[in-house]
């Protein structure tokens, strides 16, 4: 899909030639300076009751008379945020889907700021999705091929500069949500180390990918634990962008990249546990977000580290009460073998030393707990460095991709203690989402760190089922907000 802006008064969207024109409306009036044949159509629509200044509402007229467009649809939105305009403008789009508008021109009757513009980018792609990998039947409706924003002549920088960092942030998303959505069968360890080497060919990055024999050498007894139970080979992938100077300390990001997630010996009920192929969304939003922003080309330095591996119960693999040696040479009691993640995590963790990082941030769908806590709206967000929290938020509230801070009192730590080990890798069910951040925190003492439990916000279940490519909005923003 083709995003562009495009100077247009707002008195004079008679003359707009697109598929369909989108106007959203703010307010309960027409804007005073809206175009007279378009603001006669909506005035002629309120008045017959087909359309209330409402939030929500929508308006679709086929073959309006007096505009070149062949359709007008018209959105109230709540007010003239990026946050409600996204609304505003997906209702719209939902008007249209599948209909034959290939391009479609978009108006506001208000100052368009960068984040207006990308909100439209990501609400267009999100409309415009289909997974058709392994379901070949799927068709597409007519598919949106073109979107124009129709700005003021003083907005277009900001409006060009938000369609580029969409149209990077939809990239992303699009991948992860692709990663996510394929089968365990499909997506396999192996599937994701070639798809980071393809990222990393396309866009001139450095892609290393390291085996069995390789993990064994570095001594990662943690991950190596979990992935003994599968046939499938485990795969550290390890992957770099850079954008700055050499001696510039880069950002690193961590993706959990359990392919599929059966619990193992502790196994899973059997009730929705296809969707544990979704368990590799932290590893997914990962590489989306190495795609964005080689797409965007910050001056920066990134390092993208996943380790990945399944998850699965056979006479290889652990047990509960199996003791085992992380690379940082902390022993761990494993009492359940369903808190799998934080066990491959943990010596990603440490690997991350080796590049004196100027921050570590592990994105993972970590903990149910999580879920229970903060619903599927906000990602749970985990960190001791209040500056790295008020980036966090500052960047969630910029991407439209919501964080929710969680604490990490000295207390919770309790809960990991071990008679066996240096620690266990579960506390009690209370507090779960927090003990499995304070877990993974002790692998994190010589670098800032903050840790992203997606568990909530990675996928939707029911009639919508289906990756959400979150949260690649939001780490793209945090990490482009470090450049420079």
């Amino acid at each position: 899909m083709d995003f562009h802006n495009q100077v247009t008064a707002l008195d004079a969207l008679a003359g707009v030639a697109a598929d369909a024109l989108v106007l959203v409306v703010v307010g309960e009036a027409l804007d005073p300076a809206l175009d007279k044949t378009v603001a006669g159509l909506v005035s002629e629509a309120v008045a017959s009751g087909d359309f209330k200044f409402k939030a929500g509402g929508a308006l679709y007229l086929h073959r309006p008379a007096g505009l070149k467009a062949a359709r007008l649809v018209v959105a109230a939105s709540a007010n003239a945020t990026p946050k409600a305009f996204k609304k505003a403008a997906a209702a719209a789009l939902a008007q249209i889907k599948g209909l034959g508008a290939r391009q479609v021109a978009v108006s506001a009757p208000f100052a368009l700021t960068a984040e207006h513009a990308e909100a439209l980018v990501t609400a267009a792609a999100d409309a415009t999705y289909l997974y058709r990998h392994t379901k070949p039947s799927a068709k597409a409706d007519a598919v949106i091929a073109k979107v124009t924003l129709l700005c003021t002549k003083a907005d277009t920088k900001a409006v060009k500069q938000g369609l580029a960092r969409g149209q990077a942030v939809a990239d992303g998303v699009k991948l992860a949500r692709e990663l996510g959505n394929r089968p365990g069968n499909h997506c396999t360890p192996t599937m994701l180390a070639e798809q980071a080497k393809k990222i990393g060919k396309s866009h001139g990055l450095k892609v290393e990918l390291l085996d069995r024999k390789a993990i064994e050498k570095l001594g990662m007894g943690s991950f190596l634990a979990v992935a003994q139970g599968s046939n499938e080979p485990p795969r550290f992938i390890v992957a770099r962008y850079d954008g700055a100077a050499k001696g510039v300390a880069p950002v690193v990001l961590v993706g959990k990249g359990i392919t599929f997630d059966s619990g193992g010996i502790s196994l899973k009920p059997g009730a929705e546990m296809d969707e544990m192929k979704f368990d590799m969304g932290g590893a997914a939003s990962v590489l989306g977000t190495l795609l964005a922003v080689a797409e965007l080309r910050p001056k920066l330095n990134l390092v993208c580290i996943v380790p990945t591996c399944e998850n699965l119960p056979s006479g290889g693999a652990i047990k509960p009460g199996d003791v085992v040696t992380s690379l940082s040479g902390q022993t761990i009691e494993i009492l359940n073998t369903d808190a799998e993640g934080r066990l491959i995590l943990c010596d990603a963790l440490t690997y991350a030393e080796r590049f004196k990082p100027a921050l570590v941030v592990d994105v993972a769908t970590l903990t149910g707990a999580c879920v229970i806590a903060l619903g599927n709206h906000h990602s749970g967000l985990f960190t001791a460095d209040d500056a790295l929290a008020a980036q966090f938020q500052a960047a969630a509230q910029s991407s439209l991709d919501p964080c929710w801070r969680m604490p990490l009192d000295e207390e919770y730590d309790e809960a990991l203690k071990s008679n066996f080990a240096d620690m266990a890798n579960v506390g009690s069910r209370a507090g779960g989402a927090v003990t499995a951040a304070m877990f993974l925190r002790r692998y994190t003492g010589k670098y800032r760190w903050a840790h992203l439990d997606i568990a909530g916000t990675a996928w939707k279940s029911g009639a919508a089922k289906g990756a959400t490519g979150r949260p690649v909005g939001l780490l793209t923003h945090f990490v482009l907000a470090q450049a420079g």
